[in-house]
């Protein structure tokens, strides 16, 4: 039986074949100096896969350890990479969603989801959000911190609640439009094969 492989099939070749190019490999992390106490775990396949279950994990990941406080991150996420074994750079890259432009409005959702789960309706009141001074970087940095902290609890549940929706959305997000990618795949390669057949 001859194998037909549609215009499609040759476009997603083609687009891994592209992203992989620009992906770090192995070796090159084998050769950061922070990354060699983890040398002997980089090597495996999964962490660099362009598979379903290997992007979905990583996507996870980024949103998971998006939110972690401070330049902890991408170390959050490379732990998350080593134990559940996702992909590496799509986890470092998901992790940027947070920057100063969007982690205030990250966390005042995180505030109100803390309230709701802590029986709330969202009625806290919320300190006034810090001026950020570029040029005074440390002192704006301490002043987000001690806002931070002012919010008490409800910031406390909801922050580790909103982290955790966020990677099971968005693991179950990028399965879904996985399957729905390939299912339309499978019915244009099988509408293009009964064509090719009358």
């Amino acid at each position: 039986m001859k194998v037909r492989v549609g215009p499609h099939t040759l476009k997603f070749a083609m687009f891994r074949r592209k992203i992989r190019k620009y992906l770090p490999t192995v070796d090159h992390f084998e050769r950061l100096p922070w990354a060699r106490p983890f040398k002997r775990f980089l090597g495996h396949p999964n962490i660099w896969a362009l598979n379903r279950k290997s992007i979905a994990g990583g996507v996870a990941a980024g949103l998971f350890c998006g939110l972690i406080p401070g330049p902890f991150q991408i170390f959050g996420s490379l732990l998350w990479v080593l134990v559940a074994k996702v992909n590496m750079p799509v986890a470092f890259a998901v992790t940027l969603y947070t920057n100063p432009v969007t982690i205030v409005p990250l966390y005042l959702i995180a505030v109100a989801y803390g309230d709701l789960l802590l029986g709330g309706l969202g009625e806290s009141n919320l300190p006034p959000i810090p001026e950020w001074n570029w040029s005074a970087w440390g002192d704006s940095t301490h002043a987000m911190v001690d806002w931070m902290l002012s919010m008490g609890p409800s910031l406390a549940v909801g922050l580790p609640a909103l982290m955790v929706t966020l990677s099971i959305l968005g693991y179950f997000s990028v399965r879904l439009a996985w399957n729905i990618g390939v299912r339309i795949a499978v019915v244009r390669r099988r509408r293009r094969n009964l064509s090719a057949t009358r």
